[in-house]
């Protein structure tokens, strides 16, 4: 029996068509959107491209069909999203913080929740509908967001409070960095909001999960500029005594909010690093290209040289491995529920870096001509080193997780390799996060 790395028929159509959405109707949009000063506008600049990408069953592909989704599997999201970050991957964000804000509610809502959300998300006759992921806190002291499972109350771990007060919640404090501001800095039409339910707990009992609906009153926005990702959608958000409805809690998440993130980063693990593989792709391209066509003053075209063969020819190895590793990673959420918070976690950390790598490699190839901007290397640049530092960053909670389940004294080292399911539980968490 072998093992197939060949994609079917419907995959290959499903890769076609999101490459010729991608180079058709996101590609042409691209550069003036990016180079657009002002944040809010360059995103905006995307809003006819998402439109036709929801209308084409994009946006909302990993939602369950159940609910009108596409019920695409976590392979042929990876497949689909690559296509998509070889243009931009600050696009395929977006559509990525649809599934980040609302696959949640899928795996931790009630059925009336999903009823509710899911079918507005994937029913929109507009095709503007956004959904949003709102976890990260604002950097300070104490704050932040990489030590969310720290096992003390506040005010260390997540700072954004959510007091029961008859049929709502009061929630107050400061989210920074989350998808999204929306369209018009009035927040995304519906996602998953972590908050701290518990104030006397630490972060594996004390977080819980609302959604958080477009025109919630006492919640603000503002659009941030980024050197990345710019046409993603990235905010500041302040709630002040903003009232969300108690029946907005996913009753899975009720001081579960620390295994929605760590579910929720593994989930995405393979999207990210597939994006890398994307941006290398990109970079790859063009670097042989140019070596094939350019001299630098010699009498035959560079390819030829030792040197320049050799480092492409390690950096088109690294991307094939960066993206078998991705489809593994996918294929393991695929087998076990969509949980793989080991493999996710290794999946990300592991190509994201490795990419980076392979885009300077190629940047080095092309030589100074690669810092030109009309030539496409520096927004390459800027978009691979988002990478390893976002969608839990690599230095953060995603090297934590993978290091909380090694020291694990049950922790099979061999469970991958034999494709056994490897449970995260609580106890797996808050590893590293009280210094000394």
């Amino acid at each position: 029996m072998t093992i197939n790395f060949t994609m079917s028929d419907e995959q290959k159509k499903l890769q076609y068509e999101v490459r010729a959405f991608a180079e058709n109707v996101l590609k042409p949009v691209v550069a003036v959107a990016d180079a657009e000063p002002d944040p809010l506008k360059g995103f905006q600049l995307t809003k006819p491209a998402y439109v036709e990408a929801y209308k084409a069953g994009i946006a909302m592909c990993m939602l369950p069909a159940q609910y009108g989704g596409g019920g695409v599997s976590c392979v042929d999201l990876v497949i689909a999203a690559e296509e998509i970050c070889v243009v931009d991957p600050g696009f395929a964000c977006t559509v990525l913080c649809n599934g980040l804000g609302l696959m949640p509610v899928a795996w931790y809502g009630s059925e009336e929740q999903k009823e509710r959300f899911l079918r507005a998300a994937t029913s929109d006759p507009t095709g503007e509908y956004l959904g949003g992921w709102t976890a990260s806190e604002p950097p300070g002291n104490p704050s932040g967001t990489a030590n969310f499972d720290i096992p003390l109350p506040r005010p260390a771990g997540v700072g954004l409070t959510a007091v029961r007060d008859g049929d709502d919640f009061v929630v107050n404090g400061r989210k920074y960095w989350p998808s999204s501001a929306g369209w018009d800095e009035q927040g995304v039409n519906s996602g998953t909001l972590i908050v701290r339910t518990d104030s006397e707990k630490g972060g594996t009992e004390g977080l819980s999960a609302l959604v958080l609906e477009r025109g919630t009153p006492g919640v603000t926005y503002r659009h941030l500029d980024k050197v990345g990702h710019r046409l993603a959608s990235n905010a500041e958000i302040v709630f002040t005594d903003a009232r969300i409805p108690a029946a907005n809690l996913l009753p899975g998440a009720e001081a579960n909010g620390d295994l929605v993130i760590n579910r929720n980063f593994a989930w995405s693990g393979p999207v990210a690093a597939i994006a890398a593989v994307g941006m290398a792709r990109a970079a790859y391209e063009m670097a042989l290209e140019f070596a094939h066509g350019n001299t630098a003053g010699a009498v035959r075209p560079i390819i030829g040289f030792q040197n320049v063969g050799y480092v492409l020819g390690d950096v088109a190895s690294k991307i094939e491995m960066g993206r078998y590793f991705s489809w593994r990673a996918a294929d393991y959420l695929d087998k076990h529920d969509q949980h793989a918070e080991l493999v996710g976690a290794m999946n990300k950390i592991q190509v994201t870096e490795l990419m980076f790598d392979c885009v300077y490699k190629c940047m080095q190839i092309v030589g100074v001509n690669s810092l030109e901007t009309k030539n496409g290397f520096g927004k390459i640049l800027r978009e691979a080193a988002v990478l390893p530092i976002y969608d839990g960053g690599n230095m953060g909670m995603q090297r934590r997780r993978v290091h909380g389940l090694l020291a694990d004294p049950m922790f099979n080292p061999r469970a991958i390799m034999e494709d056994d399911y490897v449970k995260f539980e609580k106890h797996h968490e808050a590893i590293d996060t009280v210094v000394g």
